[in-house]
């Protein structure tokens, strides 16, 4: 049988730090992860059901518990220092936004016509409100 915990702040056992609930749910990410240079494999992950590889720097999240809106907020890195031999530097953001899913794209070069897509590792981090 589940149970409820039903509080309005949560404290620390000194009483000294507290934060109300609703900056908890509010202000958590609901996704995270670490997707590999491949793009094949996704780690240290929360609310991932899946990656999907959509070709060279194109790869989709799928969100085990969906958003309830596409108001959400993604921040993607590249987080070790990537070299393409280009001085416009390494990209990488979404592409389009579901509730259920996100694209991502990686690349190098400008935005434009000239941008080379190309598999970085990339980390993934979303704040929203979960439907």
């Amino acid at each position: 049988m589940a149970s409820i915990l039903r509080v309005n702040t949560l404290t620390d056992a000194s009483s000294n730090n507290s934060v109300p609930m609703a900056t908890v749910a509010s202000g958590s990410a609901k996704v995270l992860g670490q997707k590999n240079t491949a793009g094949t494999s996704i780690d240290a992950t929360l609310n991932v059901s899946s990656l999907d590889d959509d070709g060279t720097g194109d790869f989709g999240i799928n969100y085990t518990n969906s958003f309830s809106s596409t108001n959400y907020v993604a921040s993607l890195d590249i987080p070790v220092v990537q070299s393409a031999g280009n001085s416009d530097g390494v990209h990488c953001g979404i592409e389009t936004k579901a509730t259920g899913n996100s694209e991502q794209r990686t690349w190098y070069g400008d935005a434009g016509t000239n941008a080379t897509y190309i598999d970085w590792p990339t980390d993934l981090v979303i704040h929203g409100d979960l439907a």
